[in-house]
């Protein structure tokens, strides 16, 4: 009798094992939910982006004698962010405005040629020709000389910078990236099926990963296209209000409320 219950107790005591085991393993395989809107694989994904960026490029072939663009610099509108060696173009200029203080000088000789009779009015409009041809020489020079200078467009901070000092670029190679100080602008896509009752103007809550925070926002831009393979069409908002602690590439989820 004491053989069997011995043998009772080991059976018992081997099933709650295995019990324990198996709940263990199902706990584990399917850790429990957060509750965060993140964890939602249905969830609707959210970009910043800047209302205004662009990639500044070199308008000529030369030397990078100065560059004032670092990573993350605060820039104003107009300011110089690099400085290219321009002696050859500096000469052109000045050889263009003395051709210029030239042909004024015979045109004014030809005109008093003219009042003494021995200057045709082809001549004269011939000379005249010869300064206004000047001058357009002049102006391109003057125009070649504005691309000595890389300026910022718009105020706001360089993203990434190409090239470094001393560096010699042609025409066209970029140089740096630069990204509007102003108000974000939030890209999303949201399935087609909700066209019908979004609109500009409509109301969302903007929730971003990197802060934890939701913010409040509503559609400026809704696409004329509809992504014919995704079913999606391209959103765009703005956030209300300002929130300093947001830039740009910062990611997060949407949420529209119900009552929409």
């Amino acid at each position: 009798m004491r053989l069997f219950c011995n043998k009772r107790r080991r059976a018992f005591a081997c099933l709650a094992v295995a019990l324990m085991v198996d709940t263990f393993a199902a706990y584990a395989a399917k850790p429990p939910a957060t509750g965060e809107p993140f964890d939602d694989p249905n969830a609707i994904r959210v970009l910043l982006a800047p209302n205004v960026e662009t990639t500044l490029s070199s308008q000529m072939n030369g030397t990078i004698t100065d560059l004032h663009a670092t990573l993350g610099k605060q820039v104003a509108k107009n300011a110089v962010l690099a400085q290219m060696n321009c002696a050859e173009v500096q000469a052109r200029a000045n050889v263009a405005k003395a051709e210029l203080n030239m042909a004024r000088q015979n045109l004014n000789g030809k005109r008093s040629l003219r009042e003494l009779k021995a200057a045709g009015d082809i001549e004269v409009a011939l000379s005249a020709t010869e300064v206004e041809k000047a001058q357009g020489a002049l102006s391109l020079a003057n125009a070649q000389l504005g691309y000595c200078r890389v300026v910022a467009p718009f105020s706001g901070r360089v993203a990434k910078v190409y090239v470094k000092n001393y560096q010699t670029v042609s025409a066209g190679t970029p140089m740096l990236d630069l990204v509007g100080d102003g108000a974000l602008k939030v890209r999303l896509n949201v399935p087609s099926a909700l066209m019908v009752k979004l609109k500009q103007g409509s109301r969302l809550d903007i929730t971003i990963h990197e802060t934890g925070k939701t913010y409040p926002a509503h559609v400026s831009a809704v696409n004329a296209r509809v992504d014919a393979v995704a079913q999606t069409v391209e959103l765009e908002a703005q956030l209300d209000g300002e929130h300093p602690e947001l830039v740009a590439g910062m990611s997060g989820v949407a949420r529209f409320p119900a009552t929409q």
